[in-house]
């Protein structure tokens, strides 16, 4: 009995600690709730599906600890003869009905609303390569590949003498991020010119695979201004731990100065070229 009561305490102390302002300021398990209304519904859901499984839990675990407690052997317990209660079966055959709805409901509309990508203001064509991404504007005509960063690319080869840990955002930078306008529907074509790839930004809640030969379309609104960072995540070879996502998201009229200054390179090299 006593160690029974020790171990209760210490998990209690242990709770404490870690459920306390300073833990839970630092504590990065949980999952981003993201810059999104996408995002912030999906964080919803979690925390929703989270908090159910925690009343769950405890009541079993509650009503496990309290029966080997009370009932245990050492105070003359005997076992109870008794056969089933159609009563008991029906409540607990409900509960989960219940349950199961509640959370069918709320995510159905939230993956209903992460498929619409209907009214988008912006198109974007993201197309994955053996390692990089090439991104293109098609209503301006503006392309452009992004890679992984040099000071990563440079600290990641083996004998560099570089530590990576003085390396700012190492394995998660570019040279071109993609840039996009804060508070704009953007839609996304995903394809991929050799292999499988898979296009993630955590704070946008949304992934794709980009798949050879097919298309597939995903969108974001993106509520505050900032840069943003992801990977691949589909396994594509030997580099694909070198394949990072870095969006830069923009006021709109910071976007079209930097949209008109890339349409405007584009043309003066096609001049270049056409003169030489």
């Amino acid at each position: 009995m006593r160690l029974v009561i020790k171990a209760l305490a210490s998990i209690m102390v242990l709770s404490a600690a870690l459920l306390s302002p300073v833990v839970m300021a630092d504590w990065a398990v949980n999952m981003p709730k993201g810059v999104t209304d996408i995002s912030h519904k999906v964080y919803d859901m979690h925390m929703l599906a989270f908090w159910i499984m925690c009343v769950v839990a405890f009541g079993v675990f509650g009503a496990m600890t309290y029966s080997i407690i009370k009932h245990r052997k050492s105070k003359g317990v005997t076992p109870a003869t008794f056969h089933e209660s159609t009563a008991v079966e029906v409540v607990w055959t409900i509960i989960p009905f219940i349950i199961l709805i509640v959370l069918a409901l709320p995510a159905a509309r939230t993956l209903i609303a992460q498929e619409d990508d209907s009214n988008s203001e912006l198109t974007i064509k993201i197309t994955g390569y053996q390692w990089k991404w090439q991104y293109e504007y098609p209503d301006s005509g503006v392309s452009f590949f992004s890679a992984l960063a040099e000071e990563s690319r440079q600290a990641r080869v083996m004998g560099s003498g570089i530590d990576v840990n003085d390396v700012e955002h190492y394995l998660l930078d570019v040279d071109k991020p993609l840039v996009i306008p804060v508070d704009t529907k953007v839609r996304f074509l995903l394809t991929a010119n050799d292999v499988i790839h898979s296009w993630w930004v955590p704070d946008f809640a949304i992934k794709k695979d980009a798949i050879p030969g097919f298309i597939n379309t995903m969108w974001t609104h993106v509520n505050e201004t900032g840069t943003y960072r992801g990977q691949c995540t589909e396994l594509c070879g030997r580099d694909h731990g070198f394949m990072p996502v870095v969006v830069e998201v923009v006021e709109k009229s910071e976007f079209n100065q930097w949209l008109a200054s890339q349409v405007e390179a584009k043309e003066s090299g096609q001049q270049l070229a056409a003169t030489n």
